[in-house]
């Protein structure tokens, strides 16, 4: 995915420049220090997403959405929460509120990869090809990349969610249902309150269990079952 930063503060560019780097399904184009520079380069490159910090000199992030006919998909970046209710107001994909943490701008992120952008402005679903490979889990000041191939199930435990690979697991902050909206749906399905599965790593169903290649045997919850066979049947 093609990408570019609007931000005039060092700091704030060098933050989402490792960020872009780390994340690795995004391509950096350009980093700039104002809206006006920005635009001579989206009016001759075609760009997927950009990062635009709202206070700006010459022209505020704001007015410049203003002006554009079909925007790149914005992720709006800003210390000032003031300004989130008008910024959706521009369909802007996400409103990242400084300092973000890497785990935040992931979630940024992947709001995007679910779709494929079109240059005139218009998007299609995409397969889940558009996802990214791998994804950061925050383990207290760490964060901890993981191949989402090698996700086996995750289950929700009170306040976070614990991430199952082969031989260990990472805890993490974020919903189970976050885990839902950002893992490729084809791949992964959820089959009860607390657990989704790598539909991959499945040995067996048994009445209303899974039995998973590691070991695991999970249940099946009713309001998940006919949608989870049908899935795995047909």
């Amino acid at each position: 995915m093609r990408c570019i930063i609007i931000e005039d503060q060092p700091p704030a560019q060098r933050i989402l420049k490792k960020y872009i780097d780390d994340m690795g399904a995004l391509e950096l184009r350009g980093v700039f220090s104002d809206a006006i520079q920005a635009m001579e380069f989206i009016g001759k490159e075609p760009i997927d997403l950009m990062f635009l910090d709202i206070h700006l000199p010459k022209i505020s992030g704001i007015d410049f959405l203003k002006s554009m006919q079909n925007p790149p998909k914005v992720i709006l970046t800003t210390a000032f929460p003031d300004y989130a209710l008008e910024s959706y107001e521009f369909n802007v994909v996400d409103y990242l509120l400084k300092p973000f943490s890497f785990q935040r701008f992931v979630k940024a992120v992947s709001k995007v990869s679910l779709k494929t952008i079109i240059p005139q402005g218009d998007t299609v679903a995409v397969s889940s090809k558009e996802h990214p490979k791998e994804i950061y889990i925050k383990s207290g000041y760490e964060h901890i990349k993981v191949v989402i191939a090698d996700i086996i199930h995750i289950e929700s435990d009170a306040d976070y969610t614990e991430i199952i690979i082969e031989h260990k697991k990472h805890l993490s902050s974020e919903s189970l249902k976050f885990w839902e909206d950002t893992l490729p749906s084809d791949q992964f399905f959820r089959i009860h309150r607390s657990h989704i599965i790598n539909t991959e790593k499945i040995e067996k169903l048994v009445g209303n269990q899974v039995y998973l290649l590691n070991g695991s045997i999970l249940p099946i919850g009713r309001a998940y079952k006919d949608e989870f066979v049908k899935r795995i049947l047909n």
